[in-house]
């Protein structure tokens, strides 16, 4: 291992007590999507603290930002932090189900937990910027705040307004979620498309609804028949999109529609319509062409309720991201670095905060409370292996995430490390609250973080080092796999053509006369 890769371990591994304070800052915020105020602030403060020139509102997102520091000519890597959270995850870092301080069970909260994410980077760039310095190694570092994953937000916003054009190579980080993804790095299975959209209804002429001969000369007579109105072309969406499901995309592959309501209503009398409602869908899908004959579906859906409700109806787009492309050269270099770090081990306060859950769920507390597989090695190969197992042969990518926006502008690998996850007696399934408790904690989460960002910076430092071929080898594979590179044959262009959309009615914390709450207040 070279001296430079051992500085940026030791690096990781002094700082680690204000990492583990900062991941817990942006934990407690439990932030959610286009609303991450406080979360952004932080990360913008602690860069420009360590030197590097942040631009706050990257891309036209308010909670985004991108921060860059060079070290002379040299190749430009980049990397980001996520810190949005879940409505609906509000848990406190302790072995019993309950919220965080000051909070009811509705508001957001970190799952994945975003907030170790974006911390397992930004320990690995800082760590990686300290080698750079020691050592002299050229290059530039680029690290962005991207908010908004949860709903796929500002990733192809930033691809599409050129932000990752000047990337040499991509590290995107994630803690494990699901087997065989855990202490690995995504081989040639990656993620697939993710659409957001969201359609709207709108009833602005309700008098005009059934008007003839006989219509009553007050439009909002009390007695009159009113207009169905937004709420109930909404809800003809709803049941149609979960009723003709199987009519719109044929089984055979591995897909998913989830939709959820905005925004309906307004009315604060009976026999006023619905002015207003708005429904959100996300497709996760392998391909675009999927993606797109899925919208022509829901536009089909919406159109139909429009015009049985009285209704206008207009679509919105809130993501488009593409579907990730292998680059085995980077991924080989990443599991490298893997293998000499380790997979993260859990101590015995850890352990014990484990066994709490346990007892608390009424189950004997377990000598070795988590499951084998967080502190073991997975080879790419073999993951793979696994993965396809659950997949249609023809199916090319699985499940959706939008770092793979990265993945069409440079060499992107994609790393997973083993968190926290409790062993369960057969047939028992633990309660969210129970991994979302453990995201906040120290001893639990924090050995995630501190293999992520050694493992992250020693593959930034083979990108970087003149001696490494990786990055030649992971550039030689990106021009080929793309069929030329940039603008190939098999290159996918941005897809996003829209506005950051900033401006619906996303949950968030509000503050009022009796202080600062979720919008749905706790009592």
């Amino acid at each position: 291992m070279s001296d430079a890769k051992t500085t940026a371990r030791n690096t990781v591994k002094a700082r680690m007590p204000e990492i583990s304070d900062w991941t817990r800052t942006i934990w407690d915020y439990g932030e959610t999507a286009w609303r991450e105020y406080k979360s952004c602030d932080f990360y913008v403060a602690r860069l420009r603290e360590e030197g590097f020139e942040v631009e706050v509102g990257s891309g036209g997102m308010p909670t985004a930002f991108c921060a860059t520091w060079s070290n002379g000519d040299g190749p430009t890597i980049g990397g980001y932090a996520e810190y949005d959270g879940i409505p609906g995850n509000c848990q406190a870092a302790e072995p019993v189900k309950k919220p965080r301080q000051g909070l009811g069970p509705h508001a957001g909260g970190h799952t994945d937990p975003h907030s170790a994410l974006g911390m397992g980077a930004f320990g690995g760039f800082l760590a990686a910027k300290a080698a750079m310095e020691a050592h002299n190694i050229k290059g530039r570092l680029k690290f962005f705040g991207e908010p908004a994953e949860k709903v796929r937000g500002s990733k192809p916003i930033h691809a599409a307004a050129g932000y990752y054009d000047d990337l040499d190579a991509a590290l995107s980080f994630h803690p494990f979620y699901m087997a065989p993804l855990c202490n690995t790095v995504r081989w040639d299975t990656h993620c697939g498309v993710g659409y957001g959209v969201i359609y709207e209804f709108t009833c602005d002429a309700p008098e005009t609804w059934m008007a003839g001969a006989e219509a009553s000369p007050i439009p909002a007579s009390h007695a009159a028949a009113r207009a169905p109105g937004a709420t109930d072309a909404m809800m003809h969406m709803y049941n149609s999109a979960k009723a003709l499901r199987e009519h719109v995309m044929a089984p055979g592959q591995s897909w998913s529609m989830n939709e959820t309501i905005l925004s309906h209503g307004q009315a604060t009398a009976d026999n006023i319509p619905a002015q207003i409602a708005q429904i959100q869908y996300f497709i996760r899908i392998s391909e675009i062409s999927e993606a797109e004959h899925i919208i022509r579906g829901l536009d089909h859906f919406a159109d139909l309720a429009a015009k049985l409700c009285h209704c206008q109806w207009r679509r919105h787009w809130v993501a488009k991201s593409r579907p990730g492309l292998a680059n085995h050269a980077l991924a080989k270099a990443t599991y490298a670095n893997l293998e000499t770090v380790g997979a993260p081990v859990w101590g015995q306060e850890a352990q014990d905060f484990g066994r709490a859950i346990q007892t608390e769920l009424g189950l004997t507390p377990m000598a070795s409370p988590f499951l084998p597989m967080i502190s073991e090695l997975t080879p790419p190969e073999q993951a793979e292996e696994a993965l396809r197992q659950m997949l249609p042969p023809t199916q090319r990518h699985f499940t959706s995430d939008d770092y793979t926006e990265f993945c069409w502008h440079a060499p992107t690998v994609r790393l997973y490390i083993g968190r926290p996850a409790l062993a369960a007696p057969e047939g028992f399934a633990y309660p969210a609250w129970a991994m979302n408790a453990m995201g906040g904690d120290p001893a639990c989460i924090d050995p995630m973080i501190e293999v992520a960002a050694q493992v992250i910076a020693m593959t930034a430092l083979d990108c970087l080092m003149p001696e490494s071929s990786v990055l030649a080898d992971a550039k030689d594979e990106f021009v080929t796999r793309t069929g030329g590179g940039v603008g190939g044959d098999a290159w996918i262009a941005p897809l996003c053509d829209y506005a950051p959309p900033l401006n619906f009615r996303w949950p968030e914390y509000v503050t009022t006369r009796r202080g600062e709450d979720w919008v749905i207040p706790r009592r």
